[in-house]
């Protein structure tokens, strides 16, 4: 039993979770489920409008008695009735008011595919940024491994007297101060951790190997938080409909069916009354002055139209300037890359020249101890490079208005 426990635990142990299903988990996160439900809100309440304009049915009943009978009062009286009312034109409230919800709903789904697309872009970050500190770390650690070598080596002649005490105290410091880089590397690391356990609500581990895919620089799309934009210009325009609509006559048809079963005392009162009544009713109301409150109501919906037409302009032009910065910035990198792999050779070529002149006493341990640095600064800084790449052509992906996870390898 120990054996099968331990074997269905192994595969969670060896395996971390891979880009795609970190992306994954980031889009199901409760700040994501708590977009998705106030979507849902916003449909429910359009279905509930949509209601309210339906012919509305009404069903009422009375009794009444009185200690003075009437004509027109019986002694007792039971009343019931049926009225059916239904708004025929409002002055195009309606629609204005049923455009406002559809443009307001698609709004809303943009702004959840741009809070997907962050949290992608975020996650992938933190990934590719986790994997550079990593083999920073590494980095740091051979480079302490050969100090430390090194280390031994000079204690020995320094017991021998064939060296001095300084050439053991530098190896120490610089022991001591790629110690410092690496703990900062470490934390580096576990901050990455947690800040990805916050996107995905999970503990994680991860999984190496992922890129990003080929980049299409071509047929680019407006970002989603733009078309919210635009959906948002579109809803504020119905709402100002809306406002503008009580200049109009409102039109609307009335059906009332009464029943009565009136007890009269009086005979002859009893002979007039009646047992039903139905009467059908065309309303027409027309506010023809309101002292400028519709049209000021209005004009302040306008003003947020044109508010928003503006904040649409500046926001699209600065989406543009951030698409060509990233490919700018994705440039450099790779720019990075190739300075980084040719300063990678020759780090090495001039760490093994004068490591072996070290061992012969040709040069001081300065040279070598620079060499050393040098060398594995190299390593360190082209595999970051190398993640860095990799985000570098997400944020490309994200600014074409396209989905990123889509392009996760």
């Amino acid at each position: 039993m120990k054996k099968l426990t331990i074997g269905l635990l192994l595969p969670f142990c060896l395996y971390g979770e891979s880009l795609v299903e970190l992306v994954d988990l980031s889009m199901h996160n409760q700040l994501v489920k708590s977009t998705e439900q106030n979507i849902d809100s916003i449909k429910k309440e359009y279905t509930s409008v949509q209601r309210q304009y339906l012919p509305k049915v009404t069903l009422g009943a009375g009794y009444s008695k009185t200690n003075k009978e009437t004509a027109t009062t019986p002694n007792s009286s039971f009343t019931s009735y049926a009225n059916i009312n239904y708004v025929v034109y409002d002055g195009g409230k309606k629609s204005a008011t049923y455009e406002g919800y559809e443009t307001n709903i698609k709004s809303a789904n943009e702004n959840l595919m741009t809070l997907k697309n962050d949290m992608s872009l975020q996650v992938i970050n933190h990934y590719f940024n986790y994997f550079s500190y990593v083999a920073q770390k590494e980095a740091k650690q051979k480079e302490i491994e050969q100090l430390k070598a090194q280390y031994s080596r000079l204690v020995k002649f320094l017991d021998a007297g064939t060296t001095t005490s300084d050439e053991v105290d530098k190896i120490i410091a610089r022991v001591e101060n790629a110690n410092v880089a690496l703990h900062e590397s470490e934390l580096n690391i576990q901050t990455t951790l947690h800040n990805l356990h916050y996107l995905t609500s999970n503990n994680i581990s991860l999984e190496s190997g992922a890129t990003i895919g080929k980049l299409d620089l071509e047929n680019n799309q407006l970002r989603w938080d733009i078309k919210a934009l635009e959906y948002d210009i579109k809803t504020q325009m119905s709402n100002a409909k809306a406002a503008k609509s009580a200049h109009y006559p409102t039109v609307s048809l009335d059906n009332t069916y009464n029943q009565y079963d009136l007890n009269y005392d009086n005979p002859n009162y009893d002979a007039s009354a009646i047992d039903s009544q139905n009467i059908f009713k065309i309303n027409l109301t027309w506010n023809i002055f309101d002292f400028g409150a519709t049209t000021n109501g209005y004009e302040s919906q306008y003003r947020k139209y044109q508010a928003l037409k503006s904040q649409y302009e500046y926001e699209k032009n600065k989406a543009n300037v951030d698409l060509q910065l990233a490919i700018k910035s994705y440039d450099i990198t790779k720019l990075k890359i190739k300075s980084a792999q040719l300063a990678l050779k020759a780090s090495i070529s001039t760490y093994e020249s004068i490591e072996q002149k070290y061992q012969n006493g040709l040069v001081d341990n300065v040279a070598y101890l620079e060499a050393l640095s040098e060398k594995y600064s190299a390593i360190s800084f082209l595999k970051t490079a190398q993640y860095d790449l990799e985000i570098k052509k997400a944020n490309i992906i994200y600014h074409s208005g396209k989905n990123v996870w889509e392009y996760i390898q």
